[in-house]
């Protein structure tokens, strides 16, 4: 992202009334770690929140794919608002509230085969979410790992017989998700009702891509993809520290 780009994003949220920031966690305000269980909010980024929080006119989210519990242990300290487990649970205050109805039963016929792949593949582990499950191998060697994914994304697509469910291939991590989940259809539930002339959309990864799309006719939407890759954002921010000086310039 050229200077220019973010100075034409500060100026279009100066000028506008309503403001709405949506921000990806992992890969997007912190680096992807080896031990997701540290990937801590540096202080620079957290001090750059809380003054994003206190502007006026502006709503800010942060929209994650990690379990609601996972992601305030990391946030708890900001006022922030949290979409967390692909937007199907919301934090709006200090309660947290589903946003779809959850029926889970399909995850006994998944997890064996998650179980396999964890058991051939050394240093991958699986999560279990509210609305999905995920295999990560961000731990495991490159190329096993690779290998792996691919071919549990097949097998994964061969059992799959049930219509509410979809396998997102994405950072390091193949998930099954409930297509009652997702960010896309998150953000058009949060834009219900709401009249916003300004909004920044940042992310890296599959998942955020539904975000992307989601605005792509929104003229008054900015789109950034963080890091390399094709995307359906209009812009591309190549790290973290893009991030945080377009941030920090909106808060000037």
């Amino acid at each position: 992202m050229t200077s220019y780009t973010a100075e034409e994003i500060r100026e279009s949220f100066r000028k506008a009334k309503n403001r709405l920031v949506l921000l990806d966690y992992d890969g997007t305000l912190v680096d992807h770690t080896i031990n997701p269980g540290n990937a801590a909010l540096p202080q620079e980024m957290t001090d750059i929140l809380k003054k994003l929080i206190n502007l006026k006119r502006t709503d800010l989210f942060i929209i994650t794919g990690r379990r609601y519990d996972d992601i305030d242990g990391f946030l708890n300290h900001l006022p922030v608002n949290i979409l967390a487990d692909h937007g199907a649970v919301i934090k709006e205050g200090k309660e947290w509230k589903s946003q779809r109805e959850n029926d889970d039963s399909w995850k006994q016929a998944v997890m064996p085969l998650l179980e396999s792949y964890s058991d051939k593949c050394p240093g991958s582990f699986i999560e279990d979410k509210m609305f999905s499950l995920a295999w990560h191998y961000r731990n495991s060697d490159q190329q096993t790992g690779f290998i792996s994914s691919r071919n549990l994304i097949e097998n994964l697509n061969n059992i799959i017989t049930n219509d509410d469910l979809r396998v997102l291939d994405g950072n390091k991590v193949v998930e099954v998700l409930s297509r009652t989940a997702g960010k896309g259809k998150a953000v058009g539930k949060l834009l219900e009702g709401n009249n916003y002339d300004f909004i920044l959309s940042i992310g890296d990864d599959t998942t955020d891509e539904e975000m992307f799309e989601y605005f792509a006719a929104n003229n008054s939407a900015f789109t950034i993809k963080v890091g390399e890759g094709n995307t359906a954002a209009k812009y591309n921010a190549e790290n973290i520290n893009n991030v945080a000086y377009l941030l920090k310039l909106l808060t000037k």
